[in-house]
């Protein structure tokens, strides 16, 4: 049996103080949606069935490049993690699987199945680290790490992502993410086209080991900590990374790690087209790669992007089957409610797409009426969802109002006092 850490009373509690009002709302939307041609309980199913994973080290307090201040009851290890993480998939229903960091994360293999297992979690990509430098390490990769110039470093750097895929055969994960730091800081500091060949060299032979039934996904980056160039800076390198490793491999779109102003709705439909979006990391962004929670800064351009990937659902685009996961940095909030409100936001942006009236919005596409294509789309992007997100968490057996529920459990002050305080001053984001 599941088991689950916040109170079963506690959650019910919570729930029956709104089950009335929710009820109210949720047929009063149903009445409007009908008018419109939707039916709200189909939208509602779809909404329940769509989940996006949590990062293990999400569960953390984040920090800048000038400090971090440690939050109280952070976890430990990754079996304090995961227990958080459990937390979340309770109240919210909408995160089941979480996504290790090797080596941050690293464990006997069987133990963290078992750990998982006791809340009913599975696990989402493997994530490799070649971005720093662990602790014991023989080579160190402060000048690079797949794209290394020295070929001992490269191995040990493909050595590395080899065990993650084995460690991921043992857990059930069926996909490895890789993200590289790997750059210059100065002109004239590497050679572009050499860097980027052994970087290929490199994931070619990482992709050669990949089990026939899993995927890579590549991410690129801008900037940091590379400041001058980056080797996978932007899109358009990355979908040439996946095109020259094969079928199996897929751009990941982080949506913190592009040019200001970018159309990052436009990337994700290219990446659609042809064939090569793997998934997300979903979080939001003022300046620059921030990691804030999803939609604190701009919802509508989720909601864009979530337009974008119903129109390919709907269309059984071949191929498409997108992973999402959150990846966010939570510096001045507990992060176990930034992470639930986050994984709400993105089921809202997902709602919202599926309202879209899409005969209309072809119409008006083929007739060229800009206005009323753009009101078509904000016309389901108006529309408050929040009853169908509510009434899908409650169906399955979540919390309504799930930070509420976690507040009135105390699950952040009983943990606070079985888990030793962390110092604080360091810097670095963590």
């Amino acid at each position: 049996m599941t088991e689950t850490i916040i109170s079963a009373d506690i959650v019910e509690s919570e729930n029956e103080k709104r089950r009335a009002e929710l009820t109210r709302d949720y047929a009063s939307l149903g009445e409007r949606l009908d008018r419109r041609g939707i039916a709200i309980d189909a939208i509602r199913d779809k909404v329940a069935a769509f989940k996006v994973a949590v990062p293990s080290w999400g569960v953390g307090t984040g920090g800048t490049r000038f400090a971090r201040f440690p939050g109280a009851g952070e976890p430990r290890d990754i079996f304090d993690k995961i227990e958080d993480c459990a937390v979340i998939q309770q109240l919210t229903q909408a995160t089941p699987k979480f996504s290790l960091h090797i080596p941050w994360d690293k464990a006997d293999a069987n133990r963290l199945k078992q750990a998982a297992s006791r809340f009913g979690l599975g696990f989402d990509a493997m994530n490799s680290n070649t971005f720093s430098d662990a602790r014991d390490q023989k080579l160190s990769y402060k000048f690079g790490s797949l794209s290394h110039a020295d070929a001992a470093t490269r191995q040990q750097a493909v050595e590395h992502n080899l065990e993650c895929i084995e460690i991921g055969k043992t857990i059930g994960s069926k996909a490895l993410t890789v993200w590289i730091g790997d750059g210059s800081n100065f002109p004239g500091q590497v050679n572009f086209t050499r860097q980027f060949e052994r970087y290929l060299d490199a994931m070619k032979a990482v992709y050669a080991e990949l089990p026939d039934d899993w995927r890579l996904f590549t991410e690129h980056k801008m900037y940091e900590p590379a400041f001058y160039s980056t080797v996978v800076q932007d899109w358009g390198t990355n979908y040439l990374i996946a095109q020259e490793l094969g079928p199996k491999a897929h751009c990941l779109v982080d949506l913190g790690h592009h040019a200001p102003n970018v159309n990052i709705e436009m990337i994700v439909a290219r990446l659609i087209q042809f064939g090569k979006l793997g998934g997300f990391h979903f979080n939001d962004s003022k300046y620059g790669d921030d990691d804030l929670d999803a939609g604190s800064i701009d919802p509508y351009r989720l909601f864009l992007i979530f337009n974008e990937l119903v129109d390919a659902e709907l269309n059984n685009t071949k191929g498409f089957d997108p992973a999402h996961m959150l990846d966010q940095s939570h510096n001045v909030t507990d992060p176990i409610e930034s992470l639930m409100l986050s994984a709400i936001e993105v089921q809202r942006a997902y709602a919202a797409a599926l309202l879209v009236d899409r005969k209309a919005l072809e119409g008006f596409q083929d007739a060229n009426d800009a206005l009323m294509a753009t009101q078509t789309l904000k016309t389901a992007y108006r529309t408050d969802v929040e009853p169908i997100l509510a009434m899908a968490r409650l169906d399955s057996g979540g919390a309504i109002d799930p930070v509420a529920a976690y507040r009135a459990a105390g699950y952040r002050a009983k943990v606070a006092a079985e888990r030793p305080a962390v110092a604080g001053g360091s810097g670095g984001i963590v």
